[in-house]
C-alpha cells in the first residue's frame, strides 16, 4: 500500500530511551548472533548525509583477506568472493494479524503479542543467506497501542522484534504510509528498530541521518541499501528530508557516495507501482532502468503493489519489480494480495573486482489463516501443504507466470528450492 570523510554512525541517546519502549516486547568484523557480522552504518557530514506451517565502510585501500562464504548461503561459489542477500516484500500488519499474535502469545503461556509463529516459515530461507532485508511498511505504536490499520496505520511494535528474531538484519522504511502518524510515529518506528538491533534506511529523524548511507557487512562484502518511495498518500512531511522520495538522480548520487565509502554491492530499492498489478508501470521501469544505466547499482528491487511483479535482466543487471506482500491479512477480493515473493541473490566478485549477481532464486509464498502464517509454496514444499495442494499449485503457477513474463527464466532466474540447496 499500501559526506567527504567517513565517520561511524553512532546511536544517539534516543536509542537508549527506545530500549525502554520495547522492554515489554516479545522478545560482522565480529561475529554476532546467527554467525552474521556486525553492521556498520556509514555517514558523512551534510552537504552545506517439513513441518506444517503451524509448528552497515572501512577504507577500501586496505587489503582484504579472502573470506570464506557462509556455509549453505547459496550455490557453490566459484568466484573470488561471494555473498548472498535475501529480500522480501511489505510487512503490512492489519488487525487480524495482531489478533493472531495475541492468540499465539497466549498459546505459549505469555502475555502480549507474539508475531514469531507468523514469520517462522521464513527462517529456513534467512538462515541460508548472509544478509536478509525486510520492508517495514508502516509506523508502529506504543507496545500497548492504540493500534490502527488502513488507511492510517499504527501497528504493534512487536512485529519488529519478531523480524529481528527470525533473522532479518535490516529493514527499509520509506513507503506511502511512513508518515501516517506524523513525525512522532516516524521517530518512534526508527527508535524501535534501533532498540531491536535492526538497521534501517529510507526515513530519518534528523537531516544528518538523511545524508548517511546504510552499509551492511557480510563475511565477503559491504552491501549498501538505497531506498525511496513514490509518494506519501498526499501527506506532507514536516521536513522534506524525513523520507527519501523516488528520484533517480538523488538515488544515483547516494549510490556514488556509497561507492566512495567502500560499498562493494549497491542495492536500489523502489517502493512504487500500481496496486494489484501484474506488470511494472512506466515510473518503475524508467527509474529502475536509470539506476542500472548509471552503472552504480548491482541490483534493483521493489515493493508496494501488494502483488508479485516480473523480474527482468536489463543490461546484465537484475530488476525485481515487485515482491508482493511479506505478511498481510487475507483479502477476499484480490487473491494476488495474499501472495508474495522471496528473492535470494548470490553476488560474486570477478578477477577485475567487479561484483554482479551470479545467481537469482525466487520462492513463491502465500498467507494462510486459521492460524495466520507465512508459507512457502515453492515446489519442494519446505513447510508442507499451505492452503491446499490445488491452491498451492495455483499460487505457484500464477507467480511463476508473472515472474517470468519479462524473460527472467531465459536470463537465468530460477525457483529457489531451499530443501535441495538450490
Amino acid at each position: 500500500m499500501g559526506k567527504t570523510g567517513s565517520v561511524l554512525f553512532r546511536r544517539t541517546a534516543r536509542a537508549a530511551a527506545a530500549a525502554a519502549l520495547v522492554a515489554s516486547l516479545a522478545s560482522c568484523g565480529v561475529i554476532a548472533e546467527q554467525g552474521r557480522p556486525q553492521d556498520t552504518r556509514q555517514a558523512s557530514p551534510p552537504d552545506t548525509a517439513s513441518a506444517a506451517p503451524g509448528s552497515s565502510a572501512a577504507s577500501a585501500a586496505a587489503p582484504t583477506p579472502k573470506p570464506t562464504p557462509t556455509p549453505g548461503a547459496g550455490p557453490a561459489c566459484t568466484a573470488i568472493r561471494c555473498t548472498s542477500v535475501l529480500v522480501t516484500g511489505d510487512m503490512l500488519v492489519h488487525a487480524q494479524l495482531w489478533e493472531q499474535a495475541r492468540q499465539d502469545a497466549l498459546a505459549a503461556g505469555a502475555k502480549g503479542l507474539d508475531f514469531g509463529p507468523l514469520l517462522e516459515g521464513q527462517r529456513r530461507y534467512i538462515d541460508k543467506s548472509d544478509l536478509a532485508i525486510c520492508h517495514q511498511e508502516t509506523p508502529v505504536a506504543l507496545p500497548q497501542g492504540p493500534f490502527s490499520a488502513y488507511p492510517s496505520f499504527n501497528v504493534p511494535p512487536q512485529i519488529i522484534a519478531a523480524s529481528k528474531a527470525v533473522g532479518y538484519r535490516a529493514c527499509t522504511t520509506a513507503s506511502n504510509h511512513t508518515i501516517d502518524q506524523g513525525t512522532e510515529g516516524l521517530v518512534r518506528t526508527l527508535d524501535v528498530l534501533d532498540a531491536s538491533g535492526l538497521e534501517h534506511t529510507g526515513s530519518y529523524r534528523t537531516a544528518v541521518e538523511s545524508q548517511g548511507v546504510l552499509i551492511l557487512q557480510t563475511p565477503a562484502a559491504k552491501v549498501a541499501v538505497i531506498e525511496a518511495a513514490y509518494g506519501l498518500n498526499g501527506q506532507i512531511p514536516e521536513q522534506a528530508w524525513q523520507v527519501d522520495m523516488l528520484d533517480a538522480p538523488a538515488m544515483i548520487a547516494k549510490a556514488k557516495k556509497a561507492r566512495k565509502l567502500g560499498a562493494d554491492i549497491v542495492l536500489g530499492v523502489m517502493h512504487a507501482g500500481d496496486e494489484y498489478a501484474s506488470a511494472p508501470n512506466a515510473q518503475q521501469q524508467e527509474v529502475a532502468h536509470a539506476l542500472v544505466d548509471s552503472g552504480q547499482f548491482t541490483m534493483v528491487y521493489g515493493h508496494h503493489t501488494h502483488s508479485v511483479l516480473p523480474i527482468e535482466k536489463y543490461k546484465g543487471t537484475w530488476i525485481v519489480y515487485g515482491l508482493g506482500n511479506g505478511v498481510t491479512e487475507l483479502s477476499p477480493t484480490y487473491v494476488v494480495n495474499n501472495e508474495g515473493l522471496l528473492v535470494r541473490a548470490q553476488f560474486s566478485q570477478d578477477a577485475t573486482g567487479k561484483w554482479t549477481a551470479s545467481d537469482l532464486g525466487w520462492a513463491p509464498s502465500v498467507i494462510v489463516n486459521a492460524p495466520y502464517r507465512w508459507c512457502s509454496v515453492a515446489s519442494d514444499a519446505p513447510q508442507g501443504v499451505c492452503a491446499s495442494p490445488a491452491a498451492d499449485a495455483e499460487t505457484r503457477q500464477r507467480t511463476k507466470s508473472v515472474v517470468e513474463s519479462m524473460g527472467a527464466a531465459a536470463a537465468g532466474a530460477h525457483e529457489l528450492l531451499i530443501s535441495k540447496g538450490r
